[in-house]
């Protein structure tokens, strides 16, 4: 193969849409690729998934991994390392700050939000502080973003991100300013699932529009 300085349509520049599951994914319940549409059109029309909106900053997956070390007489430096833990995060920024998003940045159940914003009583998110031995709130994210730098099949070409297990652990905070957008700045921690032992999946796909 001849030398080339590089494949620019490999650089890609592009925010992805982020839906969240009610509830964890596996790789069968995980909704399927439809041939002629968007992804992110088939998850818009899913009831199960909802479409945070606008983010700020991106997504950005972050892979921990941990390794132990084996040091021998015989040499200054460790001689071995070996593999013996794993963490992966999920982070990005909520941009519209709904009670919706923020239910989700909390990691807390959908019956501590009711109400609706339209009436006297209003919409209200039940700051719980929770009880001892509450299991804490998984659930499954997607993000569909650009899957090349090719202009011209930049709207056909998607990569998907699949999280099956994700819960929010770090601190979220919840602001109004003056010279700042209310935003949730969130971090999920990603769990394997039980099955599998997989995090999730990312996927190159390429879909044609129906003539």
């Amino acid at each position: 193969m001849a030398y080339t300085r590089g494949t620019s349509s490999n650089i890609i520049v592009g925010a992805a849409a982020m839906f969240v599951a009610d509830t964890t994914l596996d790789p069968s319940s995980l909704a399927s690729f439809g041939n002629t549409v968007s992804f992110k059109e088939t998850l818009s029309e899913d009831a199960d998934y909802t479409n945070i909106g606008y983010t700020m900053n991106g997504l950005e997956l972050q892979f921990q991994p941990d390794f132990g070390e084996v040091q021998v007489d015989q040499v200054l430096d460790v001689a071995k390392l070996y593999k013996q833990g794993m963490q992966v995060n999920l982070a990005t920024a909520f941009a519209e700050a709904t009670l919706e998003n923020l239910l989700l940045a909390l990691a807390y159940n959908d019956n501590q939000l009711s109400g609706n914003a339209s009436t006297s009583a209003g919409k209200v998110l039940n700051l719980s502080a929770g009880e001892i031995g509450e299991c804490p709130v998984e659930r499954g994210i997607v993000a569909v973003g650009p899957g090349t730098g090719d202009c011209e099949a930049s709207d056909t070409v998607e990569r998907v991100y699949t999280a099956y297990r994700a819960l929010s652990i770090e601190n979220v905070t919840v602001s109004a300013k003056r010279d700042e957008p209310s935003m949730f700045e969130v971090s999920f921690r990603l769990l394997p699932e039980d099955t599998s032992g997989s995090y999730g999946k990312i996927v190159d796909r390429t879909w044609t529009p129906a003539s």
